[in-house]
């Protein structure tokens, strides 16, 4: 940057703290400039935000819409011609109803409805990338030249202007001190960018019938979109409608059970998996006592506390030893350290002449029998 360029910018920043901070007051600038920047800023903000919105309206999925513009940003790099289209919900719907009516088979009812219901979801999914198309062409783009072009131009002057007024004014206040020439074209400079700022504002705003054409399109392309989309709706209201009438009229199948086939069960021996029964072993009288109160192992001690314990008894229950008792008792150990006297009464069959001299008193205890 030269000398003078340097000095300018000296000069600007010297103003705009002046004017900041001190409050001096720099030129003001006529009221129908003032009215036409204040349209012109609320113009831009409303083209603004009503491109993001639209964009939002055709592209509603936000996470679809970045991946779209990614996609397109590849494409251009790679100078690839044809770009991916956006999903379209009515097509992600069409596409699930034709995969399951197909599941379903020619001979369902709801499966034959929802291949119907599938194929016209698709064609508004055509119809809605029309739709698209024909508003990014003559609604999107037109706005988005008139943000990047008219209104970016229009900011630029209006920066230049802000720029030479501040160096006016500087100039301005150091009359005297400044030559009279260079404040001269300083004046001159700054009337020149105040009408080329006013004439692009007046300008932008005259022509506003432009937004309204292509505002009109956008009416113009909703409705052919409509129209469509009420037409192929229409259609398949009908088809879905003549199914159910063909379906009614139709004679119903009645449900018949098969026949239940005789249950084998084979013989009864078999009736376990086909393995036999095992029968069991008879048991003899003695082997039965000698099974339920087996008989003490020769050479094994008898444990202390049995036989003291057993001849107490005997004694409190006034049992004396005897002949051959009627009833025999029997005490059954179930480990060495633990014993339990399981009384075991037998009806016995004595000699009828041993009965005759034989006189009535308490059985006698046997003894204890080990388990």
């Amino acid at each position: 940057m030269s000398v003078a360029g340097l000095k300018k910018q000296f000069y600007k920043a010297s103003q705009l703290v002046s004017e900041k901070v001190g409050g001096a007051e720099g030129t003001k600038l006529d009221d129908d400039f003032k009215e036409m920047e204040k349209k012109v800023d609320v113009t831009s903000k409303a083209v603004t935000e009503v491109l993001a919105r639209t964009i939002e309206y055709l592209q509603p999925n936000p996470a679809s819409r970045a991946k779209l513009t990614m996609l397109n940003t590849v494409s251009k790099i790679r100078g690839q011609v044809k770009n991916p289209g956006y999903p379209q919900s009515e097509g992600l719907l069409g596409e699930c109803m034709i995969r399951h009516g197909k599941e379903l088979g020619g001979e369902s009812n709801f499966g034959d409805a929802l291949l119907d219901a599938g194929e016209s979801m698709k064609r508004l999914a055509e119809v809605k990338d029309s739709l698209d198309i024909e508003v990014k062409q003559n609604f999107i783009d037109p706005l988005q030249n008139l943000c990047d072009k008219d209104l970016k131009e229009i900011q630029h002057h209006l920066k230049k202007l802000e720029g030479r007024r501040l160096d006016f004014d500087y100039k301005k206040k150091r009359q005297g001190k400044i030559p009279d020439e260079e404040l001269r074209q300083a004046m001159e400079k700054f009337e020149e960018s105040k009408e080329v700022a006013e004439t692009s504002m007046h300008n932008l705003l005259e022509t506003d019938i432009e937004q309204v054409s292509q505002l009109s399109a956008l009416v113009d392309a909703q409705l052919d979109y409509h129209r469509q989309a009420v037409q192929i709706l229409d259609e398949l209201a009908d088809k879905l409608k003549r199914r159910m009438r063909e379906a009614s009229s139709r004679p119903k199948r009645e449900y018949k059970p098969k026949p239940r086939e005789p249950l084998d069960l084979g013989e009864p021996e078999q009736s376990n998996g086909g393995f036999p029964c095992a029968t069991a072993p008879k048991i003899t009288g003695n082997q039965q006592e000698g099974a339920l109160c087996p008989r003490p192992i020769q050479g094994s001690p008898s444990p202390p506390s049995i036989q003291p314990w057993a001849g107490s008894l005997e004694r409190a229950l006034g049992w004396a030893p005897g002949p051959s008792p009627a009833f025999s008792s029997r005490l059954c150990a179930l480990s060495a350290s633990s014993f339990v006297i399981l009384p075991v009464f037998r009806q016995a069959h004595p000699d009828p002449q041993q009965q005759e001299h034989a006189t009535p008193g308490p059985a006698k205890l046997q003894g204890p029998v080990r388990l």
